[in-house]
């Protein structure tokens, strides 16, 4: 089944009300009959979850199901060796609830475990392969603490699709085929070389079939024991085992994995237009979400629109100067303090909106000095690409907006039971000093969660009712496709199918990166007499799934760049 959603255009607010924090109360909604519709990176998973929506299950137990079977067909974005961050609003009291599922490092963790013998960072290529690449995962947690507290049906009933689906095998999709063949740093891993291996010689390609039995096994082991599947027992002990094989082995062991807790966190909410937009908080980046709509929202980009150069000088120039703030102080909360309030303070955000008019594309924006910034050193963080989206809501109205990742491309190439681990860590930056000897923000510490982009979004109505979710893949150009796509959407009034569409522009210091043959005649051109020189973006494309409600229907878009659906869903049966 695949159902196109209507678009519905929507003449865009215009107020301007500047985003800050506000606090996370719900408020009372009448809760009343939805449509109910799963959007998802790839068509398998849509309709795992379609399938669980029709047997009566809610948002988090299709979730299960949706990223039961990602970590089977798109297993170069995400899995259960992964981690994530759940934005789920309910309902039936309005509240908006983020469960923290971040990978964290091992008990044993050094701040110098991406330095070499003589100081200098490991190069990204060796430390991503590397066992020390891996942290705790952290999505199956979170999906478990989710599901206890929002699931309607037994947790043991979630996993049957994907299951069967391991054991008869799918056929590898032209995107699953393209990045097998793709020249990565991961490809070269003995474990995937093995698992890709076709039968005769070579590796597989699009339109072959790939069965996982082993994977099928495990997830019915942890159908049956629930999320202590992983966290102990012969998984756990797989994923130290080969952790500790190379060159540079991890230090992560069992009490790690038996250790792991997700976290349940208040979401970060500001406004943008006539929305209330939430997201997840530090070590997450909706600090930087909210501050680059509020940097945008301080300029005429609504009364513009995708074939004006000026739209795309105003998001490149916002983007820089939210990129450096980001960059500059957001870390783990739990070791580091993060500015938040002052980032999104309306008097900081009027300050940094006027460096647009005068900044230079050919200088890299600092960062700025919000209130009670720290001092931190420069970031050197590395963040590829290997993410996935996806937004479900139930017949009752209840909506799941996750992101989730095992990082690089198949993530560090090691595979355990069936599902590659993530190299979540290598999203620490590498050097962990400053130069007075003090620690970055995103520095390595044991039991610490690395800082993220993903910003899975939820945004309410003047009145506390659902009124959309968006998110995306992508590394740290996660925020910019996501913004984008929220600019196209509301202020160009795109329909969002459009406005996911539309070319992407990830600006950060001195690097202009797109796509250069999507943009109106001119734009380009215009931008390089501007300074601004784009060049064609590297590693996944952006995986942008997103939904608004407009005059009461459904305009909902996925990202035609990778192999999305949106299906909506009849009532229970």
């Amino acid at each position: 089944m695949r159902i196109l959603l209507s678009l519905v255009a929507l003449g865009a607010a215009s107020c301007a009300t500047a985003p800050q924090p506000l606090a996370a109360t719900a408020n009372a909604v009448t809760p009343t009959p939805a449509q109910a519709f799963v959007v998802a990176a790839n068509p398998l998973a849509a309709e795992a979850g379609k399938e669980i929506l029709e047997r009566g299950g809610s948002a988090v137990d299709a979730a299960v199901a949706v990223q039961a079977m990602l970590s089977l067909v798109e297993p170069q974005s995400s899995g259960v060796g992964g981690g994530t961050f759940i934005n789920y609003f309910d309902a039936s009291t309005g509240k908006v609830s983020i469960y923290d599922g971040r990978e964290v490092a091992p008990a044993q963790a050094s701040p110098t475990m991406f330095l070499d013998s003589s100081g200098a960072p490991l190069p990204f290529a060796t430390a991503v392969l590397s066992g020390r690449a891996t942290g705790v995962p952290g999505a199956v947690a979170a999906l478990a603490l989710a599901q206890r507290q929002h699931g309607r049906l037994a947790w043991k009933d979630l996993f049957g699709a994907a299951a069967r689906t391991a054991d008869e095998g799918f056929i590898v999709s032209p995107r699953l085929g393209r990045l097998i063949a793709g020249n990565f740093a991961e490809n070269s891993a003995p474990d995937v070389l093995a698992y890709f291996a076709r039968p005769g010689g070579g590796l597989l390609k699009a339109g072959d079939r790939l069965r996982n039995p082993a994977y099928a096994a495990f997830l019915r082991r942890l159908a049956e024991r629930g999320s202590g599947a992983l966290y102990g027992g012969e998984t756990a002990a797989r994923i130290v085992e080969r952790l500790r094989l190379g060159e540079l082995p991890g230090s992560m062991t069992m009490a790690d994995l038996a250790a792991y807790r997700p976290i349940k966190r208040e979401p970060l909410c500001g406004t943008f237009r006539t929305y209330r937009v939430c997201g997840p908080p530090p070590p997450a980046s909706g600090v930087g979400m909210l501050e680059l709509l509020g940097l945008l929202e301080r300029t005429h980009i609504d009364r513009r629109g995708p074939a004006d150069p000026q739209s795309w000088f105003l998001f490149a120039e916002a983007s820089r100067l939210m990129y450096a703030d980001r960059d500059q102080y957001v870390g783990d909360p739990a070791f580091v303090s993060v500015p938040v309030a002052g980032l999104l303070d309306p008097a900081y955000l009027d300050a940094r909106a006027k460096l647009i008019a005068t900044s230079s594309p050919t200088i890299a924006p600092t960062p700025g000095t919000p209130v009670a910034a720290p001092a931190m050193a420069a970031d050197r963080s590395l963040e590829p690409a290997g993410t996935s989206h996806f937004i479900i809501r139930d017949a009752a109205g209840n909506v799941v907006s996750m992101t989730t990742t095992v990082e690089s491309i198949f993530g560090s190439g090691r595979m355990v039971d069936g599902f590659f681990l993530n190299n979540q860590l290598t999203d620490f930056s590498f050097d962990p000093l400053r130069p007075d000897g003090g620690p970055a923000a995103n520095a390595v510490a044991p039991g610490k969660r690395p800082r993220s982009s993903m910003t899975p979004l939820i945004l309410l109505d003047a009145n506390g009712r659902f009124a959309g979710a968006i998110g995306s893949a992508g590394g740290n150009a996660i925020l910019a496709f996501v913004a984008k796509s929220l600019i196209a959407a509301i202020d160009w009034n795109d329909p969002m199918q459009q406005a996911i569409t539309e070319p992407n522009l990830v600006a950060r210091g001195l690097n202009y990166q797109g796509e250069v043959t999507k943009f109106a005649p001119g734009v380009l051109a215009a931008l390089a007499a501007r300074g601004i020189v784009v060049k064609p973006g590297q590693g996944e494309d952006s995986g942008v799934h997103g939904v608004l409600i407009r005059n009461g229907q459904v305009d909902g878009g996925y990202d035609p760049r990778r192999e999305g659906r949106v299906i909506l869903v009849q009532p229970p049966r």
